[in-house]
């Protein structure tokens, strides 16, 4: 069969107007997918220039293909089945910036370029002190960004639109913060912090959209009925909303709603994130590291257990919305769409990609709600607590646990130094560099992790879950 690069054919060359930091599932299936449908529509006209974010990336797949790859949508949206294939053709090209830095610092030079978005997740936005400016590629997203927005002001042409999509709480304040300390630590001068605040725009967002990846089961039959091979298909859910904070303007400059697209622009947008967030997130994060263990695969076949089912709706109405400011009955109807959306039979999710970077995902979607709970409540949240042990079992080392955590190396690194101490939960709940708090003075939280820690490697898993459900103990 011919790659998709033989058979699709481009109908014109579009100027590239977006940088692109990730070349991810989610990425190409959210931003790339909307930037697609404004072309479609002759609205933007404007190609993505792929940047790779970490050393041992995926362009060179995506420049095998010409950059080509099918969006594969399946699911309920309004009542209404969809089933759909588009081709995105809106990625123009790629940089690797580990391979050829001069290259992606060139990038400053082109002035059709307005909008950068990025996808690096809850770990990304960062500050790291090893990254330099002129002996090496910066390690960061941050530090990469601020190399090549220096290089922009050098040249004395305009700033961007940034939109950060990692899902961080106010990712765009965050992500410019590590800018202007980059810029001090580099010495890049009060000028470039002027031009950095004036010149550019940074927009905190809300991105939703369950984008559960390449179909690998279905992947033969899929381009066998395409007409081509295509190794980067990307699968997700028709269910898509982004909020972006910022004014009117924006929507004139990137004409998202005026393609049909869900997008909402606004002065605050902190309701819709905690809403999804905890909601849609937390739950998320709760099962993969649980279900895992009790040897569930996907977020449908969660759905499909009584007993999981029933732990992730409990921990929906008596752990995340009493705690959430929000109409009960608003939360409610919320969680029975999420609820739908986790069931979706068209929509393998698996829960080993929910699992990448487990403990920062940990502290944006769960941590508030089980703080909150202690606080509000004066006891741990038990499913919460539960998810908890299960990831520090998951990223101890014991024989008997053969998932492996997907994380960040300092991440790995750390939990490596302490596996093997007789204090190993102490010391990566007391870790303030993970969890932005020491855990062990959550009244409670230290001993019923401990005590879940215990049932589990007792292979207790759902058990466990059985007895939450219940209001048991084991």
């Amino acid at each position: 069969m011919q790659n998709i690069k033989a058979v699709i054919k481009r109908e014109k060359e579009l100027p590239t107007k977006v940088l692109q930091f990730g070349e991810g599932n989610f990425l190409r299936a959210f931003v790339d997918w909307q930037i697609q449908q404004m072309n479609n529509q002759g609205l933007f006209n404007g190609g993505v220039k792929v940047i790779q974010p970490i050393e041992h990336g995926m362009v060179d797949r995506l420049e095998a293909q010409d950059n080509l790859y099918t969006v594969l949508l399946e699911g309920l949206l309004a009542g209404e089945k969809i089933q759909s294939a588009e081709v995105i053709t809106a990625i123009n090209g790629t940089v690797n910036p580990y391979a050829d830095f001069a290259a992606y610092l060139d990038l400053a030079q082109d002035d059709d370029i307005a909008f950068i978005f990025s996808n690096t997740t809850e770990a990304g936005i960062q500050f790291d002190p090893t990254d330099q400016l002129t002996t090496s590629t910066p390690n960061t997203y941050p530090g990469k960004l601020t190399a090549l927005l220096y290089e922009r002001f050098k040249l004395q042409k305009a700033g961007f639109d940034i939109i950060p999509c990692e899902l961080i709480n106010h990712n765009g304040d965050q992500l410019k913060d590590c800018i202007l300390k980059y810029a001090d630590f580099w010495s890049l001068g009060a000028d470039f912090k002027q031009w950095v605040n004036t010149e550019n725009r940074f927009y905190s967002t809300l991105v939703d959209r369950i984008v559960p990846g390449y179909p690998k089961e279905r992947a033969a039959e899929l381009c066998e009925q395409f007409g081509y091979q295509d190794d980067l298909i990307v699968k997700a859910e028709p269910f898509l909303i982004f909020v972006i904070e910022g004014d009117a303007s924006l929507a004139e400059r990137l004409p998202l709603k005026a393609a049909g697209i869900n997008v909402v622009i606004t002065d605050d947008m902190q309701p819709y994130r905690e809403r999804k967030v905890r909601l849609l997130n937390g739950p998320h994060s709760t099962m993969a590291p649980i279900a895992r263990l009790a040897g569930l695969e996907t977020v449908g076949q969660v759905m499909a257990d009584p007993d999981f089912s029933q732990f992730i709706n409990d921990e929906m109405y008596t752990e995340i919305m009493p705690v959430i400011d929000l109409p009960h009955q608003e939360l409610a109807d919320y969680a029975e769409g999420i609820k739908e959306r986790f069931a979706n039979p068209y929509v393998k999710h698996e829960l080993a990609s929910i699992a990448l970077n487990s403990i920062s995902k940990f502290k944006a979607r769960l941590l508030p709600s089980l703080q909150q709970n202690i606080e509000q409540q004066h006891q741990v949240p038990v499913r919460m607590g539960l998810a908890l042990a299960a990831l520090l079992v998951i990223y101890g080392d014991y024989p008997d646990i053969a998932i492996e955590p997907n994380d960040t190396p300092e991440t790995i690194a750390f939990f490596k130094t302490i596996q093997q101490q007789p204090d190993y939960i102490e010391k990566a709940l007391a870790a303030e560099a993970l969890w932005g708090m020491d855990l062990t003075q959550l009244p409670g939280l230290e001993a019923t992790v401990k005590a879940d820690m215990a049932q589990i490697l007792n292979q207790q898993t759902r058990q466990l879950v059985r007895a939450i459900n219940k209001g048991e103990t084991l």
